[in-house]
């Protein structure tokens, strides 16, 4: 199995042969495409599968890694680990616990020791003990309690004391707790509501009514919890801008002065290549006389560009990270950035002709991409542990693929940090939401008549699930928190708002505020098929018909075949139900690689001289019944290897 890093020449056997497949390959699978109607299996008898990263789980030392790699201090407390646990009809707080749960495993995961599904009436409480620094909380320091995601809705209370509440299942947030803290025996609490389906909130592939494409809903905690002791004056916020034409970086930081400070604080900031100090750049804030209290939330920008000798593009093939330090008082934090641009252009020399494709670096690169959903069996949402991400990472790219489309989606920081610094382009979906689906209308409709599709408009909320207004503006809400909180990763190319249709609404207005938002990257605006005639690019599911370029739409969009594949193959003891679900089904391994080799080479690669920019294949694991994955659910074989 052959697959390019770039563009690739093709033989002119290789098109005859394309030629010839499509000739006899005109009419859509009919026998296939009707074995992939989604039905809900929710009565399944889940076989327990584990992978070797949960069978060498410590316990002890739940995911300890630094939660935040783009942000990191030297000081950090994990919270991860045994917690109080109890499930509630009310929103009263219990009095009495029901066992343990292993955060930030949902309970839903076989890693959390709970094992039970969370219903949309149902509380879930979480209760542990917080190990305060008095020394610290005494020196005037705060302590910062970070989450890294709890879906969907929560309320957070230290000492009986309400904090916070936070509404949305994907995101960090974050509390300085310090008003709250005790001398001694501080305890927090935790309430989560999660409605899935229910209601109309964001949830990606999350049902409770599992199957085919939909998948055990998870629910509370399920990315690292954490604490930071921080100086009254610290940086709260950074984001770095890299301009690269212009060998340019931006650096924007928020800051919280201490209002009873009485001295000038000096913020300095230098950058770095392999230890090598590049620049360095520095401001002095003088704190008046009066009026202490106005500067306790301030924003300043550092900005240099980088020396042309040590300038070192970013790409796959060389993943080339700069340091960053940064200094504020007595706060130092330290960070990352890297210099490459992603930009649609014509190149002929790539193509039959002037067509716009996808560009790394200002040169044609072809997007060998793969679905990936990030689930897993033992953790659901949570991977069992920092390797495990990095195996799943790894794994693909010895493949030889050089994208992921993280699909409706967000990982934890330390995933796409992983994808940085290994060298892997990532196509970042939103999580889509609204009402319950009408899969007639944004799934089979499509599939059998994809050239109706594009003149279905997304105004239409009722038909696409969107009636709810609220709905609406948080989802917008949660994806521009998302674009903000992502968006200091480099390796991220693409962002997806929608995916055929689920919960899709008013294309052309968030595409345009997403551009506003980033325009440093690329929009694939409505993937699948519902294309409102905006983003970056052409884009299209296929899996039942012969693979094409579809020449008529292009102006100056790129063509991205964003899903296509789906080859299933079950493999008995690996998998967590009987059932099988797949787009084409093959009985033994050997008769799946040929089938898959074939599709590549002779059907894919081909395309790329008719303007093909890229394409992902579904997809990078099994999920539970659907077992179209290159690895299986357990992640203990590799369909594709000999």
């Amino acid at each position: 199995m052959i697959i390019p890093d770039a563009y690739v020449k093709i033989s002119p056997d290789t098109l005859n042969y394309q030629q010839d497949y499509i000739l006899k390959e005109t009419a859509m699978n009919f026998k296939d495409a009707l074995k992939s109607i989604i039905k809900p299996h929710e009565d399944d008898v889940f076989t327990p599968l584990t992978t070797v990263f949960s069978e060498n789980l410590d316990k002890e030392h739940v995911w300890p890694e630094y939660p935040r790699p783009q942000m990191v201090r030297d000081s950090y407390i994990n919270l991860n680990g045994s917690w109080d646990y109890a499930i509630t009809g009310t929103a009263v707080p219990p009095t009495v616990f029901q066992g343990s749960i292993l955060v930030p495993f949902s309970p839903e995961a076989l890693l959390s020791g709970v094992n039970r599904q969370l219903q949309p009436e149902e509380y879930l409480w979480y209760r542990t003990a917080l190990p305060v620094n008095y020394a610290a909380l005494y020196s005037g320091k705060h302590l910062i309690l970070h989450f890294g995601a709890v879906d969907y809705l929560s309320a957070l209370y230290i000492n009986g004391q309400s904090v916070l509440t936070h509404e949305g299942g994907y995101l960090p947030f974050e509390a300085d707790i310090t008003p709250y803290l005790l001398p001694e025996n501080n305890i927090l609490l935790l309430k989560v509501q999660d409605f899935t389906e229910v209601k109309s909130q964001a949830r990606g592939k999350q049902t409770l009514k599992r199957g085919g494409i939909f998948y055990t809903a998870q629910s509370g905690i399920w990315q690292s919890v954490w604490m930071e002791w921080v100086n009254p004056s610290y940086i709260k916020d950074l984001k770095i801008q890299t301009d690269y034409d212009s060998r340019k970086v931006s650096v924007d930081l928020s800051l919280c002065l201490d209002s009873a400070s009485t001295c000038d604080i000096d913020l300095s900031l230098s950058a770095l290549f392999h230890g090598n100090e590049l620049t360095s750049q520095s401001l002095t804030f003088p704190v008046p006389k009066d009026g202490h209290a106005a500067l306790s939330d301030l924003h300043a920008r550092l900005e240099f560009t980088i020396p042309e000798a040590e300038f070192h593009p970013w790409s796959p093939e060389t993943p080339s990270l700069y340091d960053l330090k940064l200094f504020f008082g007595k706060d130092h934090v330290r960070s990352y950035f890297a210099m490459r641009l992603f930009s649609i252009e014509k190149h002929k020399e790539t193509t039959d002709k002037e067509i716009p494709v996808f560009c790394l670096n200002h040169k044609p690169y072809f997007l060998m991409g793969v679905l990936d959903q990030g689930y897993w069996p033992d953790g659901l949402y949570t991977a069992p542990s920092d390797e495990a991400l990095i195996y799943d990472i790894t794994a693909m790219k010895d493949m030889g693929f050089n994208m992921l489309r993280k699909h409706i989606k967000v990982e934890c920081a330390r995933w796409y940090y992983h994808c940085d610094r290994l060298g892997m382009i990532v196509c970042q979906d939103m999580v889509n939401g609204g009402s319950a689906y009408h899969m007639p209308v944004i799934s089979y409709l499509p599939t059998l008549c994809p050239g109706l599709s594009s003149h279905i408009k997304d105004s239409h909320y009722a038909a696409l699930s969107r009636k709810d207004k609220a709905a609406r503006i948080q989802w917008e809400k949660e994806c521009m928190e998302t674009i903000d909180t992502l968006s200091c990763f480099p390796s991220i190319a693409i962002w997806v708002p929608f995916n055929e249709g689920w919960g899709q609404f008013d294309t052309k207005r968030i595409t345009k505020l997403i551009h506003e938002k980033d325009n440093t990257r690329l929009i694939d605006s409505a993937s699948g098929w519902f294309d409102q005639n905006c983003g970056d690019f052409i884009s299209v599911h296929n899996y039942f018909r012969p693979l094409s370029v579809t020449v008529k739409k292009w102006n100056s969009r790129a063509f991205f075949l964003s899903e296509y594949g789906g080859f299933a193959c079950h493999i008995k003891g690996h998998s967590s139900v009987e059932r099988i679900f797949g787009y084409k089904r093959y009985d033994t391994l050997e008769e799946l690689k040929v089938a898959y080799d074939e599709l590549i080479q002779k059907s894919l690669l081909p395309l790329q001289r008719q303007g093909l920019s890229g394409a992902v294949y579904t997809q990078l694991s099994d999920v539970e019944e659907e077992v179209n994955g290159i690895l299986t659910y357990d992640r203990k074989i590799n369909k594709l290897k000999p």
